[in-house]
C-alpha cells in the first residue's frame, strides 16, 4: 500500500510555518511518500470537501522555508467539538488515502490531532506552534516562531521607546499571549521597556481587579515622572483581559454588549479601557500625560522567520517524518540539546480538564527575576526614600499619607 503523508496547518499564523511544511514533504518524498498539503487545517475536512495539493509538484518548495505565512493558509475550524464532526474529518482523511499525518499547530491542534489519532488507524504526529510559547515543551525550550515575534516585537517596542522619549508621551502596547505571558515579558525585557505586567504577575487563585492594574501603572507612571521622565513604554500581554474581575468590566459604560447586555470580550478594547482609566486616576494626582495605544499582534504572525527559526523548523518537519516512517505515532515532536525526542499526546494532556496543558511564565524562575529586576514599579522602597516623597507630593500636591492609601492596593501585594 502506498505510504500517503497529508500536512495541515492549524491556528492562528506564525513565522516558520513554511519550513516545517517544506522540510516534511522534502524528507517524506525522499522517503517514498506521496504528499498532500491540505488547505486550511481541519475546516474542509470536517465539511467533507478537502482541499489538498500535491507538495511534489508545489514550485520553489525547497526555499519555502524563507517565506512568512502559510502555503497551505490555517484555520482554528475545529473537528472535536461533537463526535459528527471528527467522524467526518477522519473520513476525509481516508477519502484521500491518507495513512500518515503532520500537523502544525497550537494547544487546539494538538488536541484536534491526539483525537484523530485515536480515532483512526492513521499515524499522527504534531509539530508545535504558537508565538505565545504556551505548549508545555520541557525546560525553556522555546516553540517556533515564539523568537521571530520576539525579534520583531522588540524592535517595534525599540522604536517605541525612541518616540516616547521624542514627543514626552506614554505607550501602552499589548503582545499576544492568549493566556500566558511569555511574548510580553520577553518583548519587554528585550527592548528594556519602563514596565511590562503579565497575567502570572498576580496570583492565579483570584480575579485581578482593574483598580489594582490601573494603579500599577499609574504607579509606574508617577515614579517616572519624579524621575524627571514624562515618558515611557509598558508591554500588557493581552492574556490579563481574562483575569480581570468581570464584575470590574460590568461597570463600565464604554464597552460593547451583545443583546443580553453581557461584554462582547471579543471585541473589548481592553487597551481603551485601560488608557482612560489610568488616565481618569492620574489626573487626580494633577497629572495629565500623553498616553497612546499599540496593539502588537496580527503584523508579528506572518513575517519572514530569522535564521533561529528557519533552521529551528527544518530539524523539527524532518524529526516528525522521522518518527512516523519508525512506526510512531500519537505524539509532538521536540528537539531537545540538539536531539529530537518525541512526547506522547497523553503526557500533553491536563487530566483534569482533558486538554492540552498551558506552559506559563514561572515567576520563581531566573529569568522572569531578572526582568522584573529591570522594571521601573512603584514600591514599598519608595515611600521610606524621603526624598521621594517631598517630591510626589509637591507633584501631586498629595500629602504622603494620602499618597500611600491611593497606591495601598498595590503596596500590600509585596
Amino acid at each position: 500500500m502506498q505510504k500517503i503523508l497529508g500536512i495541515l496547518v492549524g491556528g492562528g499564523p506564525a513565522p516558520g510555518i513554511n519550513g516545517v511544511i517544506n522540510a516534511a514533504a522534502l524528507a517524506a518524498l525522499d522517503r517514498g511518500f506521496k504528499v498532500l498539503g491540505i488547505y486550511d487545517g481541519f475546516e474542509h475536512l470536517i465539511a467533507g470537501t478537502p482541499q489538498v495539493v500535491d507538495l511534489s509538484t508545489y514550485p520553489n518548495l525547497g526555499f519555502a522555508h524563507y517565506h512568512g505565512g502559510s502555503l497551505l493558509r490555517t484555520s482554528r475550524a475545529n473537528p472535536t467539538k461533537d463526535a459528527d464532526k471528527l467522524s467526518r474529518t477522519i473520513a476525509s482523511l481516508r477519502s484521500l488515502g491518507v495513512t500518515h499525518l503532520v500537523t502544525i499547530g497550537g494547544d487546539d491542534t494538538a488536541f484536534s490531532a491526539s483525537r484523530v489519532a485515536a480515532g483512526s488507524d492513521i499515524k499522527v504526529v504534531h509539530v508545535p506552534k504558537t508565538i505565545d510559547n504556551d505548549l508545555p515543551l520541557p525546560g525553556s525550550i522555546p516553540t517556533f516562531g515564539f523568537n521571530t515575534a520576539r525579534h520583531v516585537g522588540a524592535a517595534t517596542v525599540k522604536a517605541l521607546l525612541q518616540d516616547a522619549r521624542t514627543t514626552s508621551r506614554w505607550y501602552f502596547v499589548q503582545a499576544m499571549g492568549r493566556k500566558a505571558g511569555h511574548l510580553a515579558l520577553s518583548i519587554g525585557k528585550t527592548a528594556a521597556a519602563t514596565l511590562t505586567v503579565i497575567p502570572e504577575d498576580f496570583p492565579e487563585q483570584v480575579p485581578i481587579t482593574l483598580r489594582s492594574l490601573t494603579t500599577l501603572l499609574c504607579g509606574t507612571i508617577l515614579k517616572r515622572t519624579v524621575q524627571g521622565k514624562r515618558y515611557g513604554v509598558i508591554v500588557l500581554a493581552e492574556g490579563l483581559v481574562d483575569r480581570i474581575d468581570p464584575a470590574d468590566l460590568d461597570g463600565l459604560d464604554d464597552v460593547e454588549r451583545d443583546e443580553h447586555g453581557h461584554i462582547r470580550y471579543a471585541e473589548l478594547d481592553f487597551l481603551g479601557v485601560l488608557r482612560k482609566q489610568v488616565k481618569k486616576q492620574l489626573a487626580t494626582l494633577g497629572q495629565k500625560p500623553t498616553i497612546v495605544g499599540k496593539d502588537l499582534g496580527y503584523e508579528l504572525r506572518c513575517v519572514e522567520p530569522i535564521a533561529y527559526d528557519q533552521e529551528y523548523v527544518r530539524d523539527l518537519g524532518f524529526a516528525a517524518v522521522d518518527a512516523l516512517e519508525a512506526g510512531r505515532s500519537s505524539l509532538m515532536i521536540t528537539v531537545q540539546a540538539g536531539v529530537a525526542v518525541p512526547i506522547p499526546f497523553a503526557e500533553l494532556l491536563d487530566p483534569k480538564t482533558g486538554k492540552t496543558k498551558v506552559r506559563m511564565v514561572d515567576p520563581t524562575a531566573f529569568g522572569y527575576m531578572v526582568a522584573k529586576a529591570y522594571m521601573l514599579r512603584l514600591g514599598r522602597e519608595d515611600f521610606l526614600d524621603r526624598a521621594f516623597v517631598e517630591a510626589a507630593c509637591k507633584l501631586t500636591g498629595m500629602t504622603g499619607e494620602a499618597l500611600r492609601e491611593h497606591f495601598s492596593v498595590i503596596l500590600e501585594r509585596e
